[in-house]
């Protein structure tokens, strides 16, 4: 009785076994991968009788290879965390056990348990412990998933502390092997993980409501050798993640679709590994529980090795333009024709219903080579598909079709990823007439461009990169001549675009009210639907009031669309042609499929055009508008930002007059680009205006700019140049903080670099902060320049600063350097002397820029460049007298004014000039302590200055009614067009200055 029990229980179960394995071959064919292993996994636990079911897959580099859970059945998400990743070199678990030794494993579920009679452990071996959610006698029995090259995963039932029968473990082995087989026919067959899109799919998560901000482009930054990844507010409300998010790499990871992860870090290992620009298109699931699809591109920073240190990018929203792509699948799915297309290794990657028809059903011939179905059968079209795949060129061709024995006019256009294919019933139509064959193709090649349309148009970033792509792809396709693109603004519709239509007709429509201005328009807009008119005549019947337009615009046919975008219309689109056309309902339909995604790529450009010409008019108002051009210097500038992308960069330049005719030049540039960098660059130009004008060495400005940078955070660093010309000495002082070294050329036309090696930056440099004194004669070129003009991807900033020289040492280079040769007298340029320098450095600058950034070349970094013509004041325009102690100096000093304004021919001032050399004096002999000097100096303005060696300032106060003294400052400040006070390396100097009328072409 017993062993007929036992028997029977046998026998049921290999029946239920056998029920179950036939149930996953036949409901298999109707499932995904996904769908189809979680049905295999649910039939394992129950024949097992088991409490849950895992999925682990191998991936990694050989020797360290980790098993991830891709799929459980039955568990609660708490139960999973000790299950997640295993390593099966190390783990003693039974899926690892199962891979390593590729048969059946059985083994206790946790730590210090053993499985009893049969058991598998090792010596010394024991198992991993689970989460602490399972009970404590759960075992764990595993069987590998095989593939070409051996075991690369294992499917694993959780159970009771008895061990499986043998039919049981008969039973799993058999689901592995199916589950084998059904991934074996998927693309990339079962060895290759990146292939399976299932298997990155985390059987659980957290889930976060927040709600998303909709932004144009997010900027991010990724510290490659720390892993910190830091995103702008843009990115975050792109992304759906707070400011409090977690700034690690696996931050980001963690957002992006499993199904996307394979193409995201494929392109980012490409970008390390070959050093190149990164960009890739995904979806990310943000926490709050919504998703959709981003575009991020970037460039790599490398250190002096050429080694990747920062990864730098953008990122923007292309969900629309996405499902504008997706909609044309949609249309191409359920198109009457049948059409598939296949890759270059001739595997199935799409077919619409009617394809499915004659090649198969999509569930069992995608991502198979299209020779293993029916067409394998057709005769030559193997070889033709080749030779079309091979040539380039679109061909066509009919067929005798084997699944129906009809006749089909095939359609092959090569495509950049393989072989599209068009397949039009033809068995009534083979004798028809060849002209209407020729158009019913031209019309399936029309079809064939709308992928390759929707890939440009989500490419296309400014209203203009829109207009092109329209222009040159959808009216060759069409035979049309014309286009026009009106948008909706302020209640007018203006031309954003046009093609074929002379000025005097878009005059004529451009700001047109949207609502009672242009009818034919206006019936468009109000409608919203597409109006096609054949010819002249239909035209005039329709609109009598608009007869004279056909004859402005110069055509004969249109089909003007509506543009809507979001739900709301923002424009139209016109295509129009030379001769009457009768569009075909086909390409009716055709053009209005095109009209949408036109519409969500023109909408999204127009907001990124917005916001990059906010972001210009914020770096022009950042920067100086007109520099000033003291006697001492005549500068030429040139800026130019980066031209891609809508941010705005940190570079800056100034001109800033000192005392004694002296001139400060400063260039500058904020590492990175965005908001904050803009308004780190003002900051630091304020700054350093204020600091020039307290008179402080060029090394004591960059110590203060340091401070300056260093409390804005440790991301903040800076390059700055500043320079410090005194035309009476010929003596120029500059200090650098990690700024590229001027060039300076000498008027015999040589160039000198100085030492490339500055201080570090600002932010990173500890002062003081090292200065180079020269000696430069009248007439030097001082070339100031941010990295942008000579460093790039493909050069460095050597090599880029070779080139600067050669270019100023060339012909035309030295021609347009050499100084003006009229003499100047009187401390002030001869006669148009300035205007003539002005106009020949302007044209240096443009040579630099012509030759060092090329119209054609893209670049990623904001440029500055700053080119001065130091002018050395002549000889016989200063004087100076050493000066007594006590109050004798006051009398001496008027009798040397007097004596020296006169041989100056400045008698007229030689009275104010009196009052103010006496109260300068006073004060020295009453507050301060001598040696005392006066020094005058004849320049664009009469300077008086009176030098001591004490380092107390001279401060204007407001004396009492009754106070005899404390008016001789607010005297020299009413009789001084400006006066100040500077310190230098004996004391100090009080200055004055006075305006010089000169007269005639001095």
């Amino acid at each position: 009785m017993e062993e007929r029990r036992g028997t029977d229980v046998v026998g049921r179960s290999r029946s239920w076994g056998d029920e179950r394995l036939s149930l996953l071959s036949t409901v298999g064919v109707a499932l995904g991968d996904r769908e189809a292993l979680q049905h295999a996994l649910d039939q394992a636990v129950s024949e097992l009788g088991g409490l849950a079911g895992l999925m682990h897959w191998s991936c990694g580099p050989a020797g360290s290879r980790t098993l991830r859970l891709v799929l459980a059945s039955g568990l609660p998400l708490p139960a999973l965390v000790g299950w997640e990743e295993i390593r099966q070199d190390e783990a003693p678990l039974a899926p690892a056990r199962a891979v390593r030794d590729g048969r059946f494993a059985w083994l206790p579920a946790a730590a210090g348990e053993t499985p009893g009679p049969g058991e598998t452990l090792g010596p010394g071996e024991t198992g991993r412990p689970s989460s602490g959610a399972l009970p404590a006698e759960t075992t764990v029995a595993s069987v590998p998933l095989t593939g070409p090259d051996g075991p690369v995963g294992a499917l694993s039932v959780l159970t009771g502390p008895r061990e499986p029968t043998p039919e049981q473990a008969a039973f799993l082995e058999a689901v592995g092997r199916w589950s084998e087989r059904r991934l074996s026919r998927s693309a990339g067959g079962i060895g290759d993980c990146d292939e399976h899109p299932w298997w990155h799919q985390r059987p659980g998560g957290s889930v976060l409501q927040q709600p998303l901000e909709v932004v144009n482009v997010g900027s991010w930054e990724w510290g490659i050798r720390t892993g910190e990844m830091w995103w702008d507010r843009a990115g975050q409300t792109l992304l759906g993640i707070s400011r409090g998010y977690e700034r690690r790499i696996k931050s980001w990871i963690d957002l992006i679709h499993p199904e996307d992860m394979p193409r995201v870090m494929a392109a980012t290992e490409k970008s390390l590994r070959e050093g190149s620009g990164y960009e890739a298109e995904y979806r990310v699931r943000r926490p709050d529980g919504t998703s959709g699809w981003v575009q991020s591109r970037a460039h790599l920073e490398l250190d002096e090795d050429g080694e990747p240190v920062r990864m730098i990018g953008k990122v923007w929203d292309t969900t629309e333009s996405r499902m504008a792509r997706e909609s044309v699948g949609q249309a191409l799915r359920y198109m009457s024709d049948a059409f598939f297309a296949v890759d270059q290794d001739w595997r199935i990657t799409f077919l619409n219903v009617e394809a499915e028809r004659l090649v198969g059903p999509a569930a069992e011939v995608l991502g198979r080579p299209l020779w293993e179905g029916p067409a394998g059968t057709v005769p030559e079209l193997e070889e033709r598909c080749r030779r079309a795949a091979a040539d380039g060129r679109p061909t066509g061709f009919d067929i005798r079709w084997p699944t129906d024995d009809r006749w089909y006019h095939i359609r092959l256009v090569s495509v950049p990823d393989g072989l599209t294919a068009y397949l039009t019933d033809a068995t009534e139509r083979r004798t028809q007439d060849a002209r209407r064959a020729a158009a019913e193709r031209a019309g399936a090649e029309q079809a064939a461009r709308i992928s390759a349309l929707a890939g440009a148009l989500a490419d296309a970033v400014t209203t203009q990169d829109v207009i092109q792509v329209v222009a040159g792809q959808v009216l060759p396709p069409f035979g049309a001549s014309g286009l026009l693109v009106l948008c909706l603004e302020g209640g007018r519709l203006n031309v954003v675009g046009s093609v074929g239509y002379p000025r005097a007709f878009l005059r004529r429509v451009d700001g047109v009210p949207a609502f009672g201005g242009y009818r034919l328009l206006n019936e468009v807009l109000s409608s919203r639907r597409p109006l096609f008119i054949s010819s002249t005549e239909e035209y005039q019947r329709l609109f009598p009031d608009l007869s004279g337009s056909p004859a402005l615009a110069r055509k004969n046919a249109w089909a003007v669309l509506p543009l809507i975008a979001s739900g709301n219309a923002v424009g139209t689109c016109s295509v129009s042609f030379d001769e009457p056309r009768l569009l075909t309902a086909d390409e009716r339909t055709l053009l209005t499929a095109l009209s949408g995604m036109v519409a969500q790529a023109l909408a999204r450009a127009r907001l990124y055009d917005t916001e990059h010409a906010r972001a210009q008019a914020l770096q022009r108002g950042l920067l100086p508008r007109i520099l000033p051009s003291p006697a001492a210097l005549t500068p030429a500038v040139r800026y130019l930002p980066a031209s891609s992308g809508t941010d705005i960069g940190g570079d800056w330049y100034d001109v800033i007059p000192l005392s004694a005719e002296r001139v400060a030049v400063v260039i500058g540039d904020v590492m990175g680009h965005g908001l904050a960098e803009a308004a780190t660059m003002g900051r630091l130009r304020t700054a350093v205006h204020t600091l020039a004008n307290l008179e402080l060495p060029p090394e004591e400005v960059l110590a203060h700019l340091n401070e300056v940078v260093s409390d804005l955070g440790d991301d903040s660093f800076a390059t700055c140049l500043y320079a410090v010309y005194d035309p009476v000495s010929g003596g120029c002082s500059l200090a650098r903080a990690g700024h590229p070294p001027p060039l300076i050329v000498r008027p015999d036309g040589g160039v000198e670099c100085l030492d490339p090696t500055p201080d570090p930056p600002l932010g990173a440099a500890e002062p003081p902060f090292s200065t180079v004194d020269l000696q430069v004669p009248d007439g030097t070129l001082l070339v100031l320049f941010t990295d942008g003009l000579v460093e790039s991807a493909a050069r460095d900033i050597d090599t880029g600063i070779a080139e600067c020289t050669q270019v100023l040492t060339s012909e035309y280079g030295r021609l347009l350097t050499c100084p003006p040769r009229r003499p100047r007298t009187n401390g002030r340029a001869a006669g148009g002397e300035h205007g003539e320098d002005h106009d020949r450095l302007d044209r240096l600058c443009d040579l630099l820029v012509g030759t060092m950034l090329p119209a054609q070349r893209l670049t990623a970094d904001d440029t500055a460049l700053l080119i001065a013509r130091l002018h050395g004041l002549p000889s016989g325009n200063t004087a100076g007298w050493p000066l007594p102690e006590g109050p004798v100096a006051a009398g001496l000093a008027r009798a040397h004014v007097r004596e020296q304004l006169e041989a100056w021919d400045l008698g007229d001032l030689v009275m104010t000039t009196e009052l103010l050399v006496s109260e300068l004096v006073a004060n020295v002999v009453r507050h301060a302590r001598g040696p005392t000097r006066l020094r005058l100096i004849r320049g664009s303005s009469l300077i008086c200055e009176v030098s001591d060696a004490s380092s107390t300032t001279p401060r204007i106060r407001r004396p009492a009614e009754t106070d005899e003294g404390g008016r001789g400052l607010q005297l020299v400040s009413a009789l001084s067009q400006r006066w100040g006070t500077r310190y230098t390396a004996e004391g100090k100097c009080v200055w004055t200055e006075q305006p010089i009328a000169y007269s005639g072409a001095i």
